[in-house]
């Protein structure tokens, strides 16, 4: 609970995760693969270097570490400068020895991030954004799969994803409570929640009260199927879970709902683990945090890994880059405009310069509201941002 409230409120990023930040490795064995990385770069505007292509097993699901220690290093050894994060372009492999697979490329392969005997692992740097991170918490280049059971279902995630961008939606957050003892382990933190998100709209229900709705910005719950699903709506760059043992085993999953078909019944992000976790809360997604620095502006990775203390035994899945609520300024014949959005309410620095080439120069600050706002920026420039 007090991680919530030490991240709440705190100033915003300056900045989000973009297009020339991101690698997108693409699997030029498996045709899927390279229709979704050429797909994705081209709708997202991805420069040619950023696509990585590798040759690897796509008819299994787990790399060993030997295979995944030979892939890395050549994916690393073609990286760009400056690159991030990862988008991998497949749904086979999702594991790699006892990690998953988006958690080795974030870190390299490393055994502390899997447990023995369901134990706790090494945390992540990124967690709550750094914040009381160890002084030698790995940080990682945090990637995310373009997963689905068909190209046609990759692509509609793929646009899902950049119909999301300054969207600003106008939806709920459901936070579900289960009779299920062992995976409800998140209702710890519902009521603060609900009660300290105060810029986006936040509700606390039971599985009953969960069904039929089409404004879902967000939906996380703890249970091993979710009932209805096909009857939930959700709204462009909603990311949702189910807090389970083996939701991130992708495919041929007899026993428990794969994190997949969250995405297949329209979601744009969700995460599973891809061996036994046990519940502890470290090891799934804190919808308090997540929602956080995804209202301030940060891309669906970025806030997605941030949530999550020990993600090295989960697999994250969806559109990295969809930011439906990113800062955002305009100029018409009246002057500049700001559109903005905050999950509690912070101030932002304003920079002017002469061009967009700046040199910029602080010109002072504005107050950015809880939720969505619009307002008049009082300034005569050429180029104006505000962060």
């Amino acid at each position: 609970m007090a991680v919530l409230a030490l991240m709440l409120g705190a100033a915003g990023p300056a900045r989000a995760l973009g297009p020339a930040e991101l690698a997108v490795v693409v699997n030029v064995s498996d045709p899927a693969s390279v229709d979704a990385g050429t797909y994705y770069r081209l709708r997202r505007g991805i420069p040619e270097a950023n696509v990585i292509e590798v040759r690897l097993p796509h008819d299994r699901a787990a790399l060993s570490r030997q295979e995944f220690e030979a892939l890395y290093a050549e994916v690393n050894g073609k990286l760009p400068a400056g690159v991030q994060a990862f988008a991998l372009a497949w749904t086979k492999p999702w594991r790699a020895g006892c990690m998953s697979i988006t958690s080795a490329f974030a870190f390299g392969y490393d055994e502390r991030f899997c447990s023995a005997s369901c134990g706790p692992t090494q945390a992540s740097g990124l967690f709550n954004g750094g914040r009381n991170a160890a002084p030698d918490a790995p940080r990682p280049k945090p990637a995310m799969m373009l997963a689905g059971e068909s190209v046609e279902q990759v692509r509609r995630l793929i646009d899902r994803g950049i119909a999301a961008d300054y969207s600003y939606p106008k939806g709920h957050v459901y936070l579900v409570r289960t009779e299920d003892p062992a995976r409800n382990v998140r209702a710890l933190y519902f009521d603060e929640v609900v009660e300290r998100l105060n810029g986006l709209q936040v509700l606390s229900v039971t599985a009953a009260e969960a069904g039929g709705h089409k404004d879902i910005l967000g939906f996380f719950t703890g249970a091993v199927r979710v009932p209805g699903l096909d009857s939930l709506g959700f709204l462009p760059g909603a990311p949702a879970d189910h807090l389970t043992s083996f939701g991130g085993q992708l495919l041929d999953n007899p026993t428990q709902m794969s994190a997949l078909e969250w995405l297949k019944a329209g979601a744009t992000a969700s995460y599973g683990t891809v061996v036994e976790p046990c519940n502890h809360l470290g090891k799934f997604p804190h919808p308090g945090i997540l929602m956080t620095f995804y209202a301030e502006g940060e891309t669906l990775i970025e806030a997605y890994w941030k949530s999550v203390a020990w993600p090295g035994e989960g697999v994250f899945v969806g559109e990295p880059l969809a930011r439906p609520f990113g800062m955002r300024t305009s100029r018409d014949d009246q002057g500049w405009w700001l559109e903005s959005h905050s999950a509690a309410g912070r101030r932002a620095v304003v920079e002017t310069a002469p061009s967009v080439v700046g040199p910029y120069r602080l010109v002072g600050t504005v107050q950015i509201p809880a939720g969505y706002g619009r307002q008049r920026l009082n300034v005569q420039a050429g180029a104006v941002r505000v962060r």
